[in-house]
């Protein structure tokens, strides 16, 4: 260990990472990169995860690329299910017990909230939970919400750091009675940038497989296809649009389980032939290039990773003003923000961009320092090894 790390001079940290599971997101993107990443010489780590659900696209692949061998455990999925909850419960503490981790820091609602308990349970000195969103609004109905604000509550007033990826994030945990003042930090969603940065696509190849001109204005959307990403808000707008030149077409980047719904909207509204359903991609850095403006619909959010990866391959994005967006976006700077779920509002903001060539250039490049100066792996990494840090030497002062 090195010289000044108090109690752990002579051995690793070991940190106990839980999440859910990894499917395509920010949050799993986060939980690998930082596994991968922190200095081996202070921090070994075990990221713990479920599995994926039907029609979600995975990262396992992508965590073992970098080295990341998670445990599994198969009933510490997205689903709640008493039964399986409680073998995924039990399976954590005795995992705990062997691991005798320093810390265990949770991602994710149902992963936070067993992998705490568990913790817990087994005695962990140092517990972390980072909110990378919520689901206390816009998920479930309300008396299921307030059963889980009160959940979260509980599980605050026994972790020793909550973590948020926004200031606006945390600032509505603060007002919903999560978390004291100084227990919750902001520490902002970090990813591995450089490929969007550096992508110089040799010829537009998504223009050409979808049969389109270049002068065809080109939107996008990435993420899951379930309600709150609120496909149809996006759907319903591009119906509105006058088009004064070739219509403007939208490719949707993603799967789940709104796909044949939305597709059928999408034929409902005579968009089939407009609006292009491309699943999971693994050259997202390409398409991006291709498009005008990248949209974000969604009715709740934490920090979107497909913003920040538009914004960080020079793309100008527009997205609805929710969750910790308006920390991420600033209008009419590093981009533009709506009402959520309001098409006639949607539409507008997709006119005025597509109409203004010289709007959408400053955007992109403003969006593009602001993405890669504050969003980096590197920072992300430094940051909570800061956090790890000053959380240990507190806990062994006591």
């Amino acid at each position: 260990m090195t010289e000044g790390h108090g109690p752990f001079r002579d051995r690793p940290v070991r940190i106990a990472r839980v999440i859910a599971r990894l499917n395509i997101g920010g949050p799993a993107q986060h939980t690998i990169l930082l596994t991968a990443g922190l200095d081996r010489a202070r921090f070994t780590t075990t990221l713990v995860t479920g599995v994926v659900g039907p029609a979600e696209g995975d990262f396992m692949e992508a965590a073992r690329a970098r080295g990341v061998n998670p445990i599994v455990i198969p009933e510490l999925g997205r689903s709640i299910r008493p039964a399986r909850d409680l073998t995924a419960l039990v399976t954590l503490i005795r995992l705990f017990r062997r691991l005798r981790p320093d810390i265990v820091h949770t991602h994710t609602a149902k992963a936070g909230a067993l992998g705490r308990l568990a913790a817990r349970i087994a005695g962990v000195p140092v517990t972390v939970h980072t909110f990378h969103g919520h689901v206390l609004d816009g998920y479930f109905p309300p008396a299921v919400t307030r059963l889980f604000l009160g959940m979260e509550r509980a599980l605050a007033r026994r972790t020793d750091r909550l973590v948020t990826v926004s200031p606006r994030l945390r600032a509505e945990l603060l007002a919903m009675g999560i978390g004291r003042p100084e227990q919750v930090t902001v520490i902002p969603l970090g990813l591995d940038l450089e490929r969007f940065r550096r992508a110089r696509p040799e010829q537009p190849a998504l223009r050409v497989s979808l049969g389109l001109r270049a002068e065809v204005p080109l939107l996008g959307i990435v993420g899951r296809l379930v309600p709150i990403k609120d496909h149809a808000t996006l759907f319903r707008a591009l119906a509105l649009l006058d088009a004064h030149g070739p219509p403007a077409h939208l490719v949707v980047v993603g799967d789940g389980e709104e796909r044949r719904r939305l597709e059928a909207l999408a034929n409902r509204l005579d968009l089939g032939a407009r609006i292009h359903f491309l699943g999971w991609r693994t050259d997202l850095e390409t398409i991006l290039k291709e498009l005008d403006v990248v949209v974000c619909a969604s009715r709740n959010e934490g920090t979107p990773v497909a913003l920040i990866e538009a914004m960080a391959a020079g793309v100008p994005v527009l997205s609805t003003d929710v969750g910790g967006v308006a920390d991420l976006v600033a209008h009419g700077e590093t981009g533009w923000l709506v009402r959520p779920g309001d098409p006639p509002s949607l539409a507008e903001a997709i006119r005025h961009l597509l109409d203004d060539e010289a709007l959408r250039a400053r955007l992109a490049a403003a969006g593009r320092t602001a993405a890669l100066d504050r969003h980096g792996v590197d920072t992300l990494i430094r940051r909570v090894e800061t956090l790890y840090t000053e959380l240990l030497h507190g806990a062994h002062n006591q």
